[in-house]
């Protein structure tokens, strides 16, 4: 499904609220594109009308004028079978006005001279005796129309208020209605975010990701908004007019409509050419949020190493990039937009003006003057809506583009969050000759087997690389094996859902992560299942209350972006509290201790055996000091298990756990010296 289709799709969504604003907009261009009608019949009847044909009457009314003691009514305004007296005309030559006491045609050329107006036509003149009427004498004849004049100006007004009202009532239908869908998409990105693989965000930068949160939807948005708001309203104006213009005059209307094709083709070239600057602006954006947010996660780093300039180097040359594609792109609108409208409409105007202006200012003219002037106003009604559509393409294009990268987020194979209530884990976890690789044909684990039951602390320990944090991606199915079986409790875990298999586990990471909020909110995280009190006893448990008590505000203690106010070991004391809190039969400690204080690893020491009462823990680490008591030991190399057993066993079959644990205390017995 094509990218235009599925925005659809979100519209539909809402699909009354935009029905109800487009109905609106009709209303108001309907009630908006009436004027030139009106105005059309004030030229043709009140105005120009005074050169019907007018004959003597004995009615005295509001539509009778007496002129030099006789009374005279306008051949229109007679009602069927009321008698007519002789006949008169009026006509006007120049600025002047002359009259005309006898029936008289007065198509042609018409001149005055000597008290007798001459009229030429197809080469025989006919002369006609005539007085110029004075301007009280002229005024006398156009009297009886005022009242018209008013009533349709009146009428005018109230329209134009009516078209004022549905026009509100329609932008803000469409614009709330706009607005609904783009907190729609919005969700569905960042909810997509929370569905998508692990491995999604190996290969995603951060910044490229939020780019597509933000900066993509704020591009979508702003289709519904404006760009699609003033396509609609175009199209039901330009469809209002042409209606109108073919009411007024078929033939004019059919030369007009050779606008549209034009409108058609001018797009589809403009999209295309558009269409390739965009990709290239909408991504070098996503690039340079990338580094802007990698460069600020990295400050540190950048200015211990005097990398300044070079970083600054490199975002120069992706902001010059992204200049010089917003420069052609403006360049291609500067030519295709606002410019060429002015001139087609120029153009239509003097070919409009040229074939039909002269001939409708004589006496015999194949439109009137009240066609030609509605059709004026209402071809120049038709280019307002063009340019805005026109000077809305480069949003348009922006806009599908952004909504392209957002839909292939959106595509990604993500998880469905399930929430099902499942018993508590007794804790016993196999592993059955699971193998592993990140990458195909580059396993990181081979051939892993063992078993870790109830209760049980497990510690993994081995060089970097040698699959220590993979085995718990597997446990925690952040990644899915393709060979062999991970069972908790006797259970296969890829038969299980992820959410579910998740729900009585927990995790502490080498580097905490610690979010905005309070200090009570990280250990809960707003869970409801998780009280006050039960926040109070895990950080009493692990040995955290001593610092949290000398906080300002204690629990409620505000904690900004990654906990940068607190410590390393009081990050990790909290992470600790918050994985006690959450009760899990199965935790794992990921390098847990690895950058806390030796103060405080004696204070996590003492909560470590607290949290392994009655759940299996799986142990991380490099420190082989803090794992001396683990049930089981598991020495990794290269992916594959070495060395099983407890540290006693293993000091005293002296292979490469005792090596290791040699080289480590001979590090501390030099430091000590």
């Amino acid at each position: 499904m094509n990218v235009g289709k599925r925005l659809f799709r979100y519209a539909l969504i809402y699909k009354k609220s935009f029905i109800i604003g487009l109905l609106l907009l009709a209303l108001a261009v309907s009630a908006e594109l009436t004027g030139p009608f009106i105005a059309k019949r004030m030229i043709d009847v009140h105005i120009l009308g005074i050169e019907k044909p007018w004959y003597k009457t004995t009615a005295q009314d509001k539509d009778t004028v007496t002129y030099k003691g006789s009374r005279y009514q306008r051949e229109d305004r007679f009602q069927s079978g009321e008698p007519k007296g002789k006949q008169a005309r009026i006509t006007q030559i120049g600025r002047k006005y002359y009259f005309i006491n006898q029936s008289a045609k007065l198509e042609g050329e018409k001149s005055y001279k000597n008290k007798e107006i001459m009229v030429t036509s197809k080469g025989v003149t006919t002369k006609y005796p005539a007085v110029q009427l004075k301007n009280s004498e002229l005024f006398k004849f156009y009297k009886p129309e005022i009242r018209g004049l008013f009533k349709l100006t009146g009428i005018y007004f109230v329209l134009l208020l009516f078209a004022g009202l549905f026009q509100y009532g329609q932008r803000y239908m469409l614009q709330s209605s706009s607005n609904l869908v783009i907190k729609k998409l919005r969700q569905d990105v960042f909810s997509q975010i929370q569905r998508v693989p692990i491995t999604y965000f190996d290969n995603q930068p951060a910044g490229k990701i939020v780019s597509r949160v933000t900066n993509d939807t704020e591009a979508i948005k702003e289709l519904f908004v404006n760009v699609l708001s003033n396509f609609f309203t175009g199209i039901i104006y330009m469809a209002g007019i042409f209606t109108a213009l073919f009411i007024l005059d078929m033939r004019l209307a059919l030369i007009t409509m050779i606008l549209v094709p034009i409108l058609v083709v001018w797009i589809t070239l403009y999209r295309k050419l558009a269409s390739k600057y965009n990709h290239i602006i909408r991504s070098t954006l996503s690039d340079i949020n990338g580094m802007v947010n990698e460069s600020i996660q990295g400050m540190p780093i950048i200015r211990a190493f005097k990398r300044q300039k070079e970083t600054t180097k490199e975002f120069e040359e992706m902001n010059e990039k992204y200049f010089s594609f917003q420069n052609r792109l403006l360049s291609l609108n500067g030519l295709t937009s606002h410019n060429l409208v002015s001139v087609l409409r120029n153009l239509a105007f003097v070919a409009l003006i040229w074939y039909f202006g002269g001939a409708s200012l004589k006496t015999d003219a194949l439109i009137s003057v009240g066609v030609l002037y509605a059709f004026v106003d209402y071809l120049n009604r038709l280019f307002q809506p063009i340019t805005g559509m026109v000077n809305q393409l480069a949003q348009l294009e922006q806009a599908l583009v952004s909504a392209e990268r957002v839909f292939v987020l959106l595509d990604e194979p993500g998880m469905d969050v399930k929430v099902q209530e499942v018993d508590r884990y007794k804790g016993n976890v196999t592993f059955n000759g699971v193998s592993f690789a990140y990458k195909e044909g580059e396993n990181v684990l081979n051939d892993i087997t063992f078993e870790a039951r109830q209760g049980e602390t497990v510690a993994l320990v081995g060089h970097t690389g040698s699959g220590k944090s993979s085995i718990m991606n597997l446990l925690f199915r952040f990644y899915d094996i393709k060979q062999g079986r991970i069972l908790i409790d006797g259970k296969d875990i890829m038969k299980m859902p992820k959410q579910v298999l998740r729900e009585h586990m927990g995790i502490v990471l080498q580097d905490p992560f610690l979010f905005t909020g309070t200090i009570a909110s990280n250990i809960s995280l707003d869970d409801p299942a998780i009280s006050r009190e039960m926040v109070e006893k895990a950080i009493t448990d692990v040995g955290a209350m001593p610092f949290v008590q000398i906080l300002p505000k204690g629990l409620d203690e505000p904690v900004i972006e990654k906990g940068s106010t607190l410590s390393s070991g009081q990050r990790q004391l909290l992470s600790f509290a918050r994985a006690l809190a959450f009760n899990p039969a199965i935790l794992i400690l990921d390098e847990a201790t690895a950058s806390i204080d030796t103060e405080t690893e004696a204070i996590i020491q003492e909560a470590l055996d607290v949290l392994k009462r009655g759940r299996t823990t799986f142990i991380i680490a490099h420190r082989l000091s803090t794992i001396k008591n683990a049930d089981q030991i598991l020495v990794l190399d290269r992916g594959r298990i070495v060395e099983k057993g407890d540290h006693t066993s293993l000091m005293e079959a002296r292979g490469r756990y005792f090596q290791m644990y040699q080289i480590q205390q001979g590090q501390k017995a030099s430091k000590a010296v």
